[in-house]
């Protein structure tokens, strides 16, 4: 059953988007809302009535055209121009909980009363977000400058009567609207067009989805770091409280804390072992964890500053009778972050696969490959092949778009941020390391079985024991993929 939420004049966080991105929620706007949209509106008409004055992207051009004034009887027209030309998008299809959160967002950041639009616009991307009406949205051709022009392009197009949408697993043209749910194509006025298109939704609502996962998975990661661990008979000493305080690093003591917990009750770790000091993809768990952690934190902070910005372009400060063109829509704040964060990303699949390595490399008491006979098994040979396979390919996503730059619009636009292009890469780069830790859990569950009977902690055996309802210590070789495939959609759940 979906539940309420009301948009209000207040900032938001990215937990509070969750249900939004999942469609489990029904918006409306609440009356401030209402009365902040509406009287922007009447001051933009009061103003365009009184004056002749050029305001860009109100009564001219765009981009380069910005000089060219536009007659005040063609103001519609130019506006939903703005929207047809701009929908140029390329590429796969933007999965629905993005579109949601894109809706969503672009409602947000209208409702603040700065942008000029009327109520009634808002109200229909409300119904269609209501009614799980997603305009189709492609993903690529935003150059993170000027806004997320190409995909918010696509996102308007339906309320125009134009463009798809998907709804229910049917895809419909936005012409149809009218007949299916009794809404009439919407005429824009002047402004709406512009402020549709300009702003960061694109890159803020894969921000939004980014986090949310990265934070599952690297719950999960730190806690398959633990059954590696124990697997490979590591030492708990460089996880000493002592260490950490001293670093001033809070992702690091923040990682140590959780490893602690997570091997507190654990016999194995009460038991004897040769080893003086263990290789730094054990050793420095806290270290390498400890810092994606602290990036995760600040992207954290950027994206919900963001999601909760006022991005279209020009902005209308109706208490100081101004109307300003600036450049809020510029993506390098969320694009620098998300860059960041790929990298932070990165870097968990990267010790996780070293520690796979570790593990079948015959060490320390473990048979090669973790198979009882190898040479006849191969064992796990091959699903640390695919590991290293994933961690090259995040290594080339790695690349930070927003230090690339391409002039457009004449060389009006002449430095964008690309940030559309980090959010994407940022997305490839979290799948590739969710199957990467994926692996990690196969390999350190399996290599585990040859501890026994000495038993880890309380947690750590669950986790082992929800592997093992679906896959089995392996006593000899078998089709590794469906196994890995299993081990991911544990660790997603």
């Amino acid at each position: 059953m979906r539940t309420s939420l009301s948009i209000e004049l207040r900032d938001y966080s990215i937990d509070e988007l969750i249900p939004v991105a999942k469609g489990e929620v029904e918006i409306s706007l609440s009356d401030k809302c209402k009365a902040a949209v509406k009287s922007c509106r009447a001051y933009l008409d009061k103003r365009l009535d009184e004056s002749d004055e050029a305001i860009y992207g109100i009564n001219t051009g765009f981009g380069s055209l910005c000089d060219t004034v536009i007659e005040k009887n063609e103001l519609q027209e130019l506006q939903e121009n703005l929207v047809k030309s701009h929908a140029a998008g390329s590429g796969p299809e933007l999965q629905p909980e993005i579109v949601r959160l894109m809706m969503f967002l672009k409602i947000l950041g209208l409702s603040k009363g700065y942008s000029g639009v009327r109520v009634e616009l808002l109200e229909r991307m409300i119904e269609m977000y209501n009614q799980d009406v997603l305009p189709v949205i492609y993903e690529q051709g935003s150059l993170g400058a000027s806004g997320d022009l190409a995909p918010l392009a696509h996102l308007s197009l339906p309320l125009i009567g134009a463009g798809e949408v998907n709804r229910k697993g049917q895809k419909l043209p936005g012409g149809a609207l009218e007949q299916q749910f009794g809404w009439k194509a919407l005429v824009l006025e002047s402004k709406e067009g512009i402020a549709l298109l300009n702003g960061t939704q694109f890159m803020s609502a894969h921000g939004v989805f980014i986090l949310q996962q990265f934070s599952h998975l690297f719950d999960k990661a730190t806690q398959i770091a633990a059954i590696s661990i124990e697997a490979f008979q590591a030492r708990l000493n460089p996880f000493h409280p002592s260490l950490h305080k001293i670093r001033k690093q809070p992702g690091q003591e923040y990682i140590s804390s959780k490893i602690r917990s997570f091997l507190k009750d654990s016999s194995m770790q009460k038991e004897e072992v040769p080893y003086v000091q263990d290789p730094y993809t054990f050793r420095c768990i806290p270290q390498v964890l400890g810092a994606s952690h602290d990036v995760f934190e600040q992207a954290k902070s950027v994206v919900e500053n963001e999601l909760n910005s006022v991005t279209d372009n020009p902005t209308i400060f109706e208490d100081e009778d101004l109307i300003l063109s600036g450049g809020n829509f510029h993506g390098q704040a969320i694009a620098m972050a998300l860059d960041h964060l790929k990298l932070a990303i990165h870097e968990l699949g990267s010790i996780s696969e070293r520690r796979v390595y570790k593990l079948i490399s015959g060490q320390r008491g473990l048979p090669a490959f973790l198979v009882a006979k190898p040479g006849i098994n191969s064992g796990f040979m091959i699903p640390q092949y695919t590991a290293a396979s994933l961690v090259s390919r995040s290594k080339a996503l790695c690349f930070p778009n927003s230090a690339d730059t391409i002039d457009s619009s004449n060389g009006q636009e002449d430095h964008v941020s690309m940030g559309a292009n980090s959010a994407l890469s940022c997305n490839q780069v979290l799948d590739l390391v969710y199957q990467v830790i994926a692996i990690e859990y196969l390999s350190s569950c399996q290599a585990i079985e040859f501890r026994r009977p000495s038993k880890s902690s309380l947690v750590i055996e669950e986790m082992i024991s929800d592997l093992r309802a679906e896959v089995p210590f392996l006593q000899k070789d078998d089709v590794m993929q469906g196994h890995m495939l299993k081990a991911l959609s544990k660790i997603k759940a």
